[in-house]
């Protein structure tokens, strides 16, 4: 779906840095514009500044991209964003890249992310708040590929 406003809303413009010898966006910065989607949607989740005054931080533990149709360069991009899950410590995201004018899909992205304290390079439990606020926008969204647990 198109960004409201289209262009004028993009997330992401692609870059002709980020287009490889093939003419299209390169995959390494489908990344790039996948964690400025994560960038935005932190401070509605109680994550970002706050949680690093607490000493905590979010760390990627895992990701998977879907590629679905390619984008060149000056193309604007946009992501919606949706918690799928989380639980103590851990929290599965999917952002799905689309072209910010025209709508349609162009990548999707899932992604967990752990919670850490920044001092002792550990996994911890989420602060309270911080919890309720993911429970709270959980959709129970089904993920393509990854999970809240290792599967063996």
């Amino acid at each position: 779906m198109a960004a409201p406003g289209g262009e004028a809303a993009a997330l992401a413009r692609v870059r002709r840095e980020w287009v490889d010898h093939y003419g299209h966006m390169n995959l390494a910065y489908y990344l790039v514009v996948f964690d400025l989607a994560t960038d935005r949607l932190w401070p509605s989740l109680g994550l970002g500044d706050g949680l690093r005054a607490a000493g905590l931080g979010t760390f990627a533990a895992e990701n998977w991209v879907g590629y679905r149709r390619e984008v060149r360069e000056g193309m604007p991009l946009d992501c919606d964003s949706e918690v799928l899950a989380c639980d103590a410590k851990r929290l599965l995201l999917r952002h799905r890249m689309h072209h910010a004018a025209e709508g349609w899909l162009s990548a999707e992205n899932e992604a967990l992310f752990l919670c850490v304290d920044l001092a002792a390079r550990r996994v911890v439990p989420w602060p309270e708040p911080v919890l309720a606020q993911l429970r709270a926008a959980a959709t129970g969204g089904a993920p393509e590929r990854l999970s809240l647990t290792r599967r063996r």
